[in-house]
């Protein structure tokens, strides 16, 4: 009996000392990661206030210090001059005359936005079109249509060429930014003869709308244009901003769509960014997640206004939105009022959304970042899934881009592969193009300054499937010349997972944007049930529209329209002015003195943004930063499952393949020596795609087969060539057993790559590694006594007939 009780307290006290061990080691496990969590929190604010502190403290004492010694030297011109009085008359005049001007230009404005929103703010194309399909009589409504765009006088359309379908965002503003002029997407499509369609909205959405009938929309829209272009390629569909994760939405829930993609600054991965800069993604941490979109739909009667959108996008640059626009026109009220109007047009037509539909973008996109973690549905059963996306995929983004910065629009590759080898794999193209200074509007309209892009894009778009899969970069380089003879070399570089992560400063960051996640929910939640039943219950149609009247973006624009009595006689007076014009000589040292106190006016409004930035970027952190916050968010933090790169080569189409890699001919041969080859060079140059292309479509011995045939070789002998990069050299006589065949392949390849100045060592490595295989010494000893052999038969011809 003792012993039993004995025993019994052995047992407990030892159970007590396991417990003990385990709670002290969970103890010091939390506390270790809460002291790991809080050294982030003071990494990345500090890193944050010294990025901030350096880069406002390095510019504005440079704009500052130019500023100074502007005005100096401007003052000693003045203080020099001998018209002083002349100058100040005719500046003074000048400038009179420019604020008239000024004024006109304003009210014209006023008007255009007014004749706008009657006519129901259609697309600002500078093209004429043809309505193709409304999806308003589709079986799930909305507002989206399919325009076909009418080619401009000059201009041969080809419909045997791959047509261009061009989307473009429905994020506060209405369609035609990507045809806004002659240098648009539209019109570089238009030059090079491809049948162009654009998918453009009304400005209000059918009761009732989600995003879902929108995705259905617009993949029947894609499916109409192939319908109308049987001869032709797959359409290529271009995605701007919002527009362009639209178009994954719906290439990703139909795979049979699979055509070329181009994604221009679309914010894939909006929780991507680096500390210091992009101060956008830090809105729904400061200013509260997905309830607001959801009050302020409440308020509209169930429509979230896009104006309150557009207001987000001008309060990133202030002194451009509020001020420069307008200096800039007062400065060339002449020469710049029809770009204002123009663009003033676009930049204000309002568009409306549903509740569900910015209900949905918040939670799951921008807040919720559910669609690289695989977690975004649109609807119940409809599940969204980046990998199904069959056709090649090109991404331009640009570190000029303040709205959606390379992170956001490139991060989701490596959240969505495990690494290029499974892209490879999964027979996936992804392109990717990076330019240093073009803003988010300049990606759209085809800038001058990314004219080059586009245009070498629209190219390489002609012969992306004779590209091998895999993760690529488009760089333009080795740039000589000026003005319309520069000249430039296009090149295409293998690229790994790595190189992308490398664009980002890490991603530890990302743990905050969890926790908000979480908080978004928990308040989206509570205004659900304690706030929205109120909300709507004192919500009016006539009420929501009287607010959206009330906006202050729109207030700006009617208050200066001709329906202000105030602005009744600016129009006569600006007329007069036109005929009185005398604009001041452009040494007048007034007219610097104004540029430059416009100057001094934009820095000031600059740094007063940049010091909210930095308290902006601040303040998230400060808030969601710490361990608490991590704990908080930790079941928002999970990332999507990605397969060990390790267990890729044990999957059944991999293990085919390589089963399979002696079997073949000399398609199969030439496209794998063509794989080994640029493997090792890591790089090609744009113009042997495109005799590789030619080869691969229109030559034999590929002409005879399938666009399928084709797809299905490049893609195996990418996998052969990946998984088994040995094997696929020592099986490559397996293919091509005759000597003429090898022959053959030879002198493809020679006609393809062409010369290459000089080769890499790994590629003559490669080179003379291929050359054994085939025993190509053979071959040109047999084919130099076959010459031989001809150059007497011809010569003993000759003699004979001499003779």
């Amino acid at each position: 009996m003792v012993t039993n009780v004995q025993k019994t307290s052995l047992n407990l006290r030892s159970e007590t000392a396991e417990n003990a061990a385990a709670i002290q080691d969970r103890t010091v496990d939390i506390v270790t990661r809460a002291l790991d969590r809080s050294g982030v929190q003071w990494t990345l604010l500090s890193q944050s206030a010294r990025l901030q502190s350096t880069r406002i403290i390095e510019t504005h004492s440079e704009r500052t210090r130019d500023l100074m010694q502007g005005f100096a030297e401007v003052s000693q011109r003045i203080a020099r001059s001998q018209s002083i009085v002349d100058d100040w008359t005719a500046y003074l005049k000048d400038a009179t005359q420019r604020v008239v001007l000024t004024m006109d230009a304003l009210r014209e404005r006023g008007d255009v936005f007014l004749e706008h929103e009657a006519a129901g703010c259609p697309p600002v194309l500078i093209y004429d079109y043809e309505v193709i399909v409304d999806g308003a009589t589709l079986k799930r409504p909305c507002n989206y249509q399919l325009l076909r765009i009418l080619p401009p006088k000059g201009v041969t359309i080809d419909d045997t060429r791959r047509p261009y379908i061009i989307i473009d965002p429905r994020a506060g503003h209405g369609g035609g930014i990507g045809g806004f002029k002659p240098d648009s997407q539209v019109g570089v499509a238009l030059s090079k003869g491809h049948p162009v369609y654009f998918v453009s909205f009304g400005r209000d959405p059918v009761p009732g709308q989600t995003l879902a009938d929108v995705m259905h929309a617009e993949a029947g829209f894609v499916r109409t244009v192939r319908a109308r272009h049987p001869d032709s390629p797959q359409p290529v569909v271009t995605g701007n901003c919002q527009g362009g994760w639209a178009t994954l939405l719906m290439a990703a829930c139909n795979p049979d769509l699979t055509g070329p993609l181009i994604l221009n600054g679309a914010p894939i991965a909006p929780w991507s960014g680096e500390v210091g800069e992009n101060p956008m993604r830090y809105n729904a941490g400061v200013l509260g997640g997905t309830w607001q979109p959801m009050f302020w739909s409440d308020v509209g009667a169930g429509m979230f206004d896009g104006a309150n959108l557009v207001m987000n996008f001008e309060q990133l640059n202030p002194s451009r939105n509020y001020f420069g626009k307008y200096f800039d026109l007062y400065r060339d009220p002449d020469g710049g009022r029809k770009r204002f109007i123009d663009f003033e047009r676009w930049w204000g037509g309002y568009f409306l959304l549903n509740e569900a539909e910015i209900h949905w973008i918040v939670e799951q996109l921008f807040v919720g970042n559910r669609l690289i973690k695989n977690t975004a549905q649109l609807e119940p059963g409809v599940p969204i899934d980046i990998k199904a996306v069959k056709g090649p995929i090109f991404v331009f983004a640009s570190q000029g881009d303040n709205i959606t910065p390379p992170q956001q629009a490139l991060n989701w590759i490596a959240a969505t592969y495990a690494d290029e080898e499974e892209i490879r794999l999964r027979g996936q193209r992804i392109i990717y193009m990076l330019h240093d200074e073009v803003g988010h509007l300049g990606i759209f309209v085809s800038s001058k300054v990314a004219r080059k892009e586009h245009t070498q894009m629209a190219s390489t778009l002609e012969t992306v499937e004779a590209m091998a899969p895999g993760l690529y970069e488009m760089v333009i380089e080795n740039t000589q010349g000026e003005g319309q003879d520069k000249q430039f070399e296009v090149r295409f570089y293998d690229r790994t997972l790595g190189d992308v992560a490398a664009l980002d400063d890490g991603q530890q960051d990302e743990a905050s944007f969890a926790a908000v996640a979480h908080m978004s929910e928990v308040q989206a939640n509570a205004y659900e049930t304690f706030g929205r039943p109120f909300v709507r219950s004192v919500s009016t149609p006539m009420g929501a529209k009287a607010l959206r009247d009330l906006h202050p973006l729109r207030v700006q624009r009617t208050a200066m329209s001709s329906d202000n009595p105030m602005m009744k006689g600016v129009a006569q007076l600006a007329g007069m002015t036109r005929e009185l014009r005398a604009p001041a000589t452009a040494d007048n040292p007034f007219l610097e003195m104004e540029k430059l106190t416009g100057d001094w006016v934009e820095q000031a409004m600059d740094l007063s943004r940049d010091l909210r930035d930095a308290w902006y970027e601040g303040m998230f952190y400060a808030l969601w930063g710490g361990p608490l916050a991590a704990w908080f968010g930790k079941k928002n933090a999970a990332h999507r499952t990605l397969p060990d790169p390790e267990t890729l080569k044990a999957l059944p189409e991999v293990e085919a393949a390589l089963a399979h890699m002696k079997q073949g001919g000399l398609p199969e041969a030439v496209i794998r020596l063509l794989l080994l080859l640029a493997s090792s060079n890591q790089s090609f140059r744009a113009e042997i795609l495109h005799r590789w292309a030619h080869v691969f479509q229109h030559e034999a011995p590929f002409r005879d087969l399938t666009v399928e045939d084709r797809q299905r070789m490049l893609r195996e002998q990418t996998v052969i060539v990946t998984f088994d990069e040995q094997g696929a050299i020592d099986t490559l006589p397996d293919l091509l057993p005759r000597v003429a065949d090898r022959k053959q392949a030879v002198d493809l390849l020679k006609r393809i790559l062409g010369e290459i100045p000089d080769p890499s060592p790994e590629l003559v490595e490669m080179a003379q590694a291929l050359y054994d295989a085939l025993d190509l010494a053979e071959i040109k000893q047999k084919t130099e006594t076959r010459s031989k052999s001809q150059g007497r038969s011809s010569a003993a011809a000759n003699k004979a007939k001499q003779k």
